[in-house]
């Protein structure tokens, strides 16, 4: 055994320093995996925050779906109500036509009885033109005696008439029509002028 051995034997460490070693190098490093963990309470208090903003969306959500529904059916049930509108409009003129054919010659003046069963045919289909439009809600407006309406009527001429009163429908040159609630064609009317004011009703 030379110095040479004892060199060696120095250089390489026992199995137990060795492991004593290893120990002491984990321990005194820094475990970077472990996240500080908050306290109860704060976690507590963002989970109730957090909760509170779901819950605020949740009921806009629901706010905005019962919106959606609300407006889809009231489109629904316009689109019902509304959808013969331009049909309608159409066939006013059909209706002024047949009214025309009446007022042009009176069944008083008839001379013979073709005429007179001529007339009676007419009037027959105008009676039935008004009646389906009745059934789908339409209704014929002749305002005449009745206060002037802007919403419904359309003034042609204004006369003067000391007998009736000022701003009353004196003459209908055209009747209006409505559909449900919904003006479809406004009454071309002449009002009175220069008269007494109508009286306010009660």
């Amino acid at each position: 055994m030379d110095d040479t051995t004892t060199k060696k034997q120095e250089k390489v460490p026992a199995k137990d320093q060795a492991a004593n070693n290893n120990i002491d190098g984990l321990a005194e490093a820094p475990i970077e995996s472990e996240a500080e963990e908050s306290s109860p309470e704060t976690r507590a208090t963002e989970l109730e925050a957090e909760l509170a903003e779901y819950k605020d969306r949740l009921l806009r959500a629901l706010a905005e779906t019962e919106n959606v529904r609300r407006r889809a059916q009231r489109e629904r049930e316009d689109a019902s109500k509304y959808a013969v509108a331009g049909f309608a409009k159409d066939l006013l003129s059909a209706a002024d036509n047949l009214r025309r054919a009446l007022e042009s010659l009176p069944e008083s003046e008839a001379k013979d009885e073709r005429t007179r069963s001529l007339l009676a045919g007419v009037a027959a289909t105008e009676r039935e033109l008004l009646g389906v439009f009745e059934r789908h809600g339409i209704k014929r407006i002749d305002p005449k005696g009745e206060c002037f309406d802007h919403n419904f009527h359309q003034a042609i001429f204004e006369t003067e008439r000391p007998d009736q009163p000022s701003g009353s429908v004196v003459e209908v040159l055209q009747p209006g029509y409505v559909i449900h609630d919904r003006l479809l064609r406004p009454a071309m009317v002449g009002v009175a002028k220069g008269g007494a004011k109508p009286s306010e009703p009660a």
